[in-house]
């Protein structure tokens, strides 16, 4: 795949306009900076993490752990512990008074 260069700039220009050139590269464009009509460096936007992708919910979905079709979501079954006494959800209903 070829490189597609949309903008060159010079070392001096980019200097006295960088937050412009930063703002063009973040909208997606490719900057080449040149010194001396040479290419030395590409500036190009950072792939930003998707917000879902944060949402523990849709990690759990990515992760396979949940299914979802779009409605409420459907958790594995829970699972059973073995041993003798009381349940924790048992405890803290009793705890509650």
């Amino acid at each position: 795949m070829a490189d597609v260069v949309a903008s060159q700039v010079s070392v001096r220009d980019l200097k006295a306009h960088l937050s412009q050139w930063l703002a063009r590269a973040q909208a997606g464009e490719v900057v080449e900076v040149t010194s001396h009509r040479r290419p030395i460096a590409r500036i190009t936007a950072v792939k930003q993490p998707d917000s879902a992708a944060t949402n523990p919910l849709q990690k759990a979905i990515d992760a396979g752990l949940v299914s979802w079709n779009g409605q409420k979501p459907v958790f594995p079954p829970a699972v059973t512990l073995r041993g003798e006494g009381k349940r924790i959800s048992d405890i803290v209903i009793e705890d509650r008074g």
